[in-house]
């Protein structure tokens, strides 16, 4: 009796292993091999003044692009919340703006222009310095005034620069006339290049944004003039600043287009659209992207005295781009958690690594606080904080 228990045991226990072998195979072969290579989605209509055509109402999304957004939205928020942490622990000192909550807006901009394009913006500007090339390590080293930052030190958070990017600028509309300057070098020089030039809907009130329409408009200048609408200037609504919020419609003659700024796709496909409207000599155009900030209007701002942490944790829950854009994926097989966890854990780790690096890289030395006031010239006098201390500048 007790033998035939054991060869029953036996014969019931072996091929009980092997479903689950085959099983364990399947799962990492659909893990890593049987993913879509592309999906097509709705996006929302985008709104549009003065135009014929608009831009499309569906997107391709391709594998490859999805996991670099993703990857891409990930780090400039875990850049942000680094930020966050390393100024609350005051070794981020003065003005910082941070981007969490826009990241599709800089990521979509950048996906539908070309590396050679110009672009300038404002003062939240992390999120566009990245995207334009430069890494973490640089950007924090930035913030902490470093050596290392892309600035070397000198520019902080509102100060950073790249190939055809122009910063980060810290006067409130300054950058727009700028921009429409860098799109005349592009016409006169004859290129097939365009501006970006952003600013939010704090300064879409000032006149000289006005003025610079009407310049880029008579010179039909490569120009797309992008309005960042994040729903409030500092502490105040766009209700109580303006008396249209219609900023797409800001440039009269000018046409326009308002755009789901928390959709990266949206962005990509409606600046797409906008570049191809510049490059085919029609003139400037105007884009407004419906986004919002998850942290105050700066480092200072709480950003909770002129709304509501509920109003706050709504649009986090229902809007998010990176969530948005992440359901997306999962929902048609372009990857799956465990992949996307993995980024989050790389992106994780670069983090660190740019942080720790930002924390222990020198300051610049006083001597070189008055180089590189110029890009090409010799090496020059510039007088200090009074007539007897002098500096070199070097280029």
């Amino acid at each position: 009796m007790q033998k035939m228990l054991s060869l029953l045991s036996r014969v019931l226990k072996g091929p009980a292993q092997k479903p689950v072998t085959a099983v364990r195979v399947m799962v990492a072969s659909r893990n890593y091999a049987d993913f879509a290579s592309e999906a097509t989605f709705d996006i929302k209509k985008c709104d549009i003044h003065r135009l014929e055509e608009e831009p499309p109402t569906q997107a391709v999304l391709t594998r490859e692009e999805g996991l670099q957004y993703y990857r891409t939205m990930q780090t400039i928020r875990r850049m942000e919340l680094k930020s966050d942490q390393l100024y609350k622990q005051k070794i981020i000192r003065g003005f910082c703006h941070l981007y969490d909550g826009q990241e599709a807006c800089c990521v979509g901009l950048e996906s539908g222009i070309n590396p050679t394009d110009h672009l300038i913006t404002a003062y939240r500007a992390h999120g566009y310095t990245y995207t334009r090339g430069v890494s973490v390590k640089e950007i924090l080293a930035e913030l902490t005034g470093r050596r290392g930052g892309c600035a070397k030190g000198k520019g902080g958070s509102m100060h950073m620069y790249a190939k055809n990017f122009y910063g980060g600028n810290g006067i409130v509309g300054a950058q727009v006339p700028l921009g429409a300057g860098v799109a005349l070098a592009c016409k006169f020089f004859g290129k097939n290049e365009i501006c970006l030039s952003l600013y939010g809907d704090g300064a879409a009130n000032q006149g000289q944004i006005f003025e610079t329409y009407n310049m880029a408009a008579l010179w039909k200048l490569p120009c797309i003039f992008i309005c960042e609408n994040n729903r409030y200037g500092m502490g105040t609504s766009v209700e109580r600043a303006a008396a249209s919020t219609d900023y797409y419609k800001r440039g009269d003659y000018i046409p326009g287009l308002r755009v789901d700024g928390m959709d990266v796709l949206c962005v990509r496909e409606a600046t797409k659209f906008a570049a191809d409207h510049c490059r085919s000599g029609k003139g400037p155009i105007l884009m407004e992207l419906q986004t919002y900030r998850y942290h105050g209007h700066s480092m200072s701002d709480p950003g909770v005295s002129y709304r509501t942490r509920e109003e706050i944790q709504e649009v986090r829950s229902k809007s998010d781009p990176i969530t948005l854009l992440k359901d997306r994926m999962l929902n048609n097989n372009l990857s799956n958690v465990e992949e996307l966890k993995e980024i989050d854990v790389e992106v994780r780790k670069e983090i660190e690594e740019a942080a720790q690096f930002a924390t222990t890289d020198p300051e610049p030395p006083l001597e070189e606080i008055a180089n590189h006031i110029y890009r090409n010239d010799p090496t020059f006098d510039v007088r200090g904080a009074n007539l007897w201390i002098k500096y070199k500048s070097a280029s």
